[in-house]
């Protein structure tokens, strides 16, 4: 079963601790970094959500062996890719749990689609709303993660044409879930 819980005010609380550890750990190896970016739905006031904090650790092209090995410093296990080009994935520690870890590209698709969702979602309450609706109703009805990403594929579409990402780059981002889930489009 999929857990899709109403907004908590403790969420931001809880990501400015990550970032204040991920950043600790990136400056004592010495790992350049541009920022630390609170993403997913729990970066958007307001918006029902599972109860996981996503954060994407944004580096240069030439800085992500370095951020990958400063977070392993803290317990996180690299699973490289996961066939998301220009991010790297994580297992994640105990004591960062619930949470998902990426180190991200600056500029790369994957980090723009992140920003796109929660950037559109903060400023249109009306469209954060009917993706809350469908979160819901997604998590109540699916079978497993991947039909749940499915259910929320048509908003999220939407969603990424209003932050003006191209037909080109939201076919890729598409053909990119399609092939993680085997299904369909999701974010």
């Amino acid at each position: 079963m999929i857990e899709v819980v109403e907004y908590q005010p403790s969420w931001p609380v809880r990501f400015a601790v990550l970032r204040d550890a991920y950043a600790a750990a990136l400056d004592a190896a010495g790992a350049p970094y541009r920022s630390i970016e609170h993403v997913g739905s729990t970066s958007v006031p307001g918006l029902a959500a599972k109860p996981v904090i996503d954060v994407d650790i944004v580096v240069g092209a030439g800085d992500v062996a370095a951020a990958v090995a400063a977070l392993s410093t803290i317990g996180f296990e690299p699973r490289g890719d996961l066939g998301v080009p220009d991010r790297q994935a994580f297992r994640t520690p105990e004591r960062f749990a619930p949470s998902n870890t990426y180190v991200a590209k600056v500029g790369s698709l994957s980090l723009r689609n992140h920003l796109a969702v929660r950037d559109v979602l903060r400023a249109d309450p009306a469209l954060r709303d009917e993706y809350a609706a469908v979160k819901r109703r997604a998590a109540a009805e699916a079978e497993d993660i991947d039909d749940y990403i499915e259910r929320k594929s048509e908003v999220l579409a939407r969603i990424l044409l209003a932050r003006g990402l191209s037909d080109r780059e939201r076919a890729a981002i598409t053909a990119t879930n399609r092939r993680i889930t085997g299904r369909g489009a999701g974010g």
